[in-house]
């Protein structure tokens, strides 16, 4: 289903870019090549009418077949009581390899009042 969607995807796409490089910016585009006595102002119009139409219906369907994608996208299932066993193990092996923890103080700060210098003895009088 989700290789069909792509399909479809592509061929929109293909099919707005050839319509939107048809079309001229300024009104022209393949229906300025359209020259005739009696049609050029109504086979003019029909033209720009009908570009302008497909335009739009080749977004709105784009639009709808991208979010039908994303709905239809392959997705692996996973077992999670699988996982977890795996993970509660890797837990438990990381424990029992695990160093031991080291009890870490750190230095005192010098220069606080009411401490002395190093090798001095007393408050400093």
């Amino acid at each position: 289903m989700y290789l069909f969607v792509s399909i479809l995807i592509l061929i929109v796409c293909v099919l707005l870019g050839l319509i939107v490089l048809v079309q001229n910016p300024k009104g022209g585009g393949l229906a300025a090549n359209f020259t005739g006595a009696g049609s050029q102002f109504m086979g003019v119009r029909q033209t720009a009418d009908f570009l302008e139409k497909a335009t739009w219906t080749l977004s709105v369907a784009l639009l709808v077949l991208a979010l039908t994608a994303t709905m239809v996208i392959p997705r692996g299932v996973v077992d999670t009581s699988q996982q977890d066993t795996q993970m509660k193990k890797q837990i438990e092996d990381f424990q029992k390899n695990a160093p031991a923890p080291v009890d870490f103080q750190p230095p005192p700060q010098q220069g606080q009042p009411g401490q002395g210098q190093p090798g001095q003895q007393g408050g400093g009088k």
